[in-house]
């Protein structure tokens, strides 16, 4: 019966194996068409940023990379609407990530709710 089972588990596992293989050219093409789609980012923010800028977005991109990635798609969406006249300086970025953290800022609230059973400031000793 080991043996059995042994050749099913192999079988099941010889399934999955092809299966995954069957996949593989999709999930090339998906990589692929990924990679595109970032070299075109980077292409559109070397337009746009000057070296300073950018490197200040590299090293923002290397602690909060969802803030990164939101003030680069901004940058972007201003630059194909034709809103950027000249290439942005470290200034002009650190200006547009102040309007990104205004937007993007959450206001937390702290609320206390306190017990009134056996409150002892009622009873009079």
């Amino acid at each position: 019966m080991a043996d059995d089972e042994l050749a099913a588990i192999r079988q099941r596992r010889m399934a999955e194996l092809q299966a995954q293989n069957e996949d593989s050219p999709n999930n090339q093409q998906v990589q692929e068409a990924k990679q595109r789609e970032k070299e075109m980012r980077n292409s559109i923010l070397a337009q746009v940023l000057d070296q300073s800028a950018r490197a200040r977005l590299n090293s923002l991109a290397l602690v909060k990379p969802d803030k990164a990635t939101a003030v680069e798609n901004y940058l972007i969406q201003m630059a194909q609407i034709g809103q950027l006249g000249r290439k942005i300086s470290e200034q002009g970025l650190i200006e547009i990530l102040e309007k990104v953290s205004q937007q993007n800022e959450r206001k937390t609230t702290v609320k206390f709710n306190r017990r009134r059973v056996m409150d002892s400031d009622d009873e009079d000793d």
